[in-house]
């Protein structure tokens, strides 16, 4: 069967998020309204995308082969996805959609897809997601230049050098937000004879991807960035590869038939990667984002980002001891991902005072990046990382510098220690289990149990 990537259109209004006014505890009392400033780790569900999976629950059912009126309308949901995800990215119509969990599972999967002659070469820039999966085979890790100009001419050398099969490379820096020109790179790359994967993870919530327009053969992206974060992501990419591998996993679906002696005659892609059954919701709520975010994304998204990015700047630029990092002193493009320190102040205890004081959620750490960080920020390899989003506001961001403004100039109202390895208010008023979940998971009795 031929899926068609038909273009997506629907509404241009920014769409809102579940949680958009969520109350959150603070330890100096009362409450605040969440800034979640932590959307570049996982992005809270679009009120479409939850809508959506609540009215498809009622049919949940296992999909294909069921003659069930409920199965079918599943069964046609998760084909319906398949096809609404390709054309989000801008797919060939030869192209396949291979559901997977998230943007490192896709990764992994290609890995284990790529032919065993020549190399997968990547920067030291990757999430780890587009760095450890190619230990398998051959592969090299290349340094990035001072420079854009001079990490192109790198890579273009690299590629020319050895006989390269794949280049692994990030669509958007997941610790600056930095945007490597992505088509000159393809076309560089292919000159070389060596195919592209696309770490989109990052920039797939905030910009339009076409991948036959950009030449790149595979992008990987996840759900849970794409304010859907129901288990789903996607490996999108040419058939070839994807048919000519043994099955991701073996098991039921992934086969045409099973003859005596359990020997196997193996589906083609997509299902050849999808044995078991599959997350039909997590699908679809992947395609409803992707339905709610494309006429966003072409139009009012990227400049409601880049106002708030620009106002963050500013309000970070005019605090004593704050510095924002960037990898490239000459990129021109990035998306709303932006990391910093505060100096003489552990990221991960101005974590814990922005949320506990302020309601902010950021993140600290190294961001699966180590070798970038590492080189970022030498002292301690870790940074603080605010992301923008659809739902981000200005009341957010001001609210975020005037606290690291605060305590900088007159410090923490609370004490802070390290526990069990991470910075927490001391005492913590907070209760962290306002659902009661861990209450009910104690006084719940096992199976064994009368």
């Amino acid at each position: 069967m031929t899926t068609s990537f038909a273009p997506l259109t629907t509404t241009t209004a920014l769409p809102r998020v579940v949680g958009a006014e969520l109350p959150v505890p603070l330890v100096t009392g009362g409450t605040a309204e969440y800034a979640n400033l932590d959307l570049a780790a996982s992005a809270p569900a679009l009120e479409d995308v939850a809508a959506h999976v609540t009215a498809l629950l009622p049919y949940y059912s296992s999909v294909h082969r069921g003659a069930g009126y409920a199965s079918q309308v599943c069964t046609s949901a998760l084909e319906s996805a398949r096809a609404t995800v390709g054309s989000f990215v801008g797919a060939r119509e030869d192209d396949v959609v291979v559901f997977t969990r998230n943007t490192t599972d896709a990764l992994n999967l290609l890995a284990a897809c790529v032919p065993a002659f020549g190399q997968v070469l990547c920067l030291d820039i990757e999430h780890h997601a587009n760095l450890l999966p190619w230990r398998r085979g051959r592969h090299r890790v290349l340094s990035a230049a001072a420079t854009v100009e001079e990490t192109i001419a790198e890579l273009d050398s690299a590629l020319r050098a050895t006989p390269t099969t794949l280049l692994a490379i990030t669509g958007a820096s997941n610790v600056t937000g930095e945007v490597l020109p992505i088509a000159r790179i393809v076309e560089i790359a292919h000159a070389a004879g060596a195919r592209v994967v696309l770490d989109a993870a990052q920039l797939a919530p905030h910009r339009c991807i076409d991948i036959a327009a950009l030449g790149v053969d595979y992008v990987a992206l996840s759900g849970h960035k794409l304010y859907a974060p129901y288990g789903a992501g996607a490996l999108i990419g040419r058939r070839d590869w994807l048919d000519a591998a043994q099955p991701y996993l073996a098991g039921g679906g992934a086969v045409r038939e099973v003859a005596a002696g359990g020997v196997p005659t193996w589906a083609t892609a997509p299902h050849r990667h999808e044995a078991g059954t599959p997350n039909v919701l997590g699908a679809a709520a992947l395609a409803q984002a992707c339905r709610t975010l494309a006429p966003v994304l072409a139009e009012a998204g990227p400049e409601h980002e880049r106002t708030l990015l620009d106002r963050l700047r500013a309000g970070l630029d005019g605090i004593p001891g704050v510095s924002t990092l960037r990898i490239w002193p000459d990129s021109t493009e990035r998306v709303a991902v932006l990391s910093f320190t505060v100096a003489d102040r552990p990221a991960g205890y101005v974590a814990a005072y922005l949320s506990a004081e302020h309601g902010i959620g950021v993140r600290d750490g190294r961001f699966c990046a180590h070798p970038l960080l590492s080189r970022l920020n030498p002292g301690s390899g870790e940074a603080l990382r605010a992301s923008i989003g659809v739902g981000t506001t200005a009341e957010h961001v001001d609210r975020l510098v005037e606290a690291l403004r605060a305590l900088v100039t007159t410090g923490a109202r609370w004490t802070y220690a390290p526990v069990d390895g991470r910075w927490a208010p001391t005492p913590d008023p907070r209760t962290i289990d306002p659902l009661g979940i861990g209450a009910s998971a104690v006084a719940t009795p096992g199976c064994g149990q009368r």
